[in-house]
């Protein structure tokens, strides 16, 4: 008998190509990397909305933050993919899914966009990449994705990209750049078998 509290194995290098995107691992290694990742976890719209555990602020923390999530891909509880340009490899923004449970079949999934690279639905069309990856690649059952009560642009991404509104969690994040205060949460979500959203080519 299969011992269900086995990790989910992630790939080590997974590769997504589709909708003018790549997505790929990121490399702790990579100055390039590690720049953007630095600029994306640094970057005041993203310190708005999110409050990280452990904050950011030079090339080593962003590069010690990027093994840590090369860490949780081989234990199988979370992967990172840096999204870039499927034509010059520009980096663009980051998705990736924690909070993996291979008991419940279920996955928290979370992205940023770069501010160059904002207003060109990076977000929409990495959501759905991942998104079709986790369903039929990790045979996932269900998706859930949240974001802090007022943040309206992730709010149409998440709807957009079948994850509808579930509901409100009631202090269930940090207030912004606070780890003593806490605000409510918008919570989307998705199934496997919930029909592909038909977006037209975007």
């Amino acid at each position: 008998m299969t011992d269900i509290r086995e990790p989910l194995v992630l790939p080590a290098t997974p590769v997504l190509q589709g909708h003018g995107l790549r997505l790929r691992a990121w490399d702790p290694a990579s100055g390039t990397d590690v720049s953007a990742w630095l600029r994306g976890v640094a970057d005041p719209d993203f310190l708005r909305w999110n409050t990280p555990l452990r904050t950011v602020t030079d090339a080593d923390g962003a590069r010690e933050s990027l093994w840590a999530r090369a860490a949780d891909a081989e234990a199988g509880t979370g992967i990172s993919l840096c999204v870039t340009d499927a034509g010059d490899g520009t980096v663009l923004g980051q998705i990736g899914l924690a909070a993996v449970d291979p008991v419940q079949s279920v996955a928290t999934v979370g992205y940023w966009v770069l501010p160059e690279a904002r207003g060109r639905q990076v977000a929409t069309r990495s959501l759905l990449l991942v998104a079709r990856w986790a369903f039929t690649g990790l045979g996932l059952h269900r998706l859930e994705l949240g974001h802090a009560l007022g943040h309206e642009a992730s709010c149409r991404i998440a709807e957009r990209c079948g994850f509808p509104y579930e509901g409100t969690l009631r202090g269930a994040m940090w207030e912004a750049g606070r780890r003593d205060a806490w605000r409510d949460v918008h919570r989307h979500g998705r199934l496997a078998t919930d029909p592909e959203p038909d977006l037209g080519g975007l």
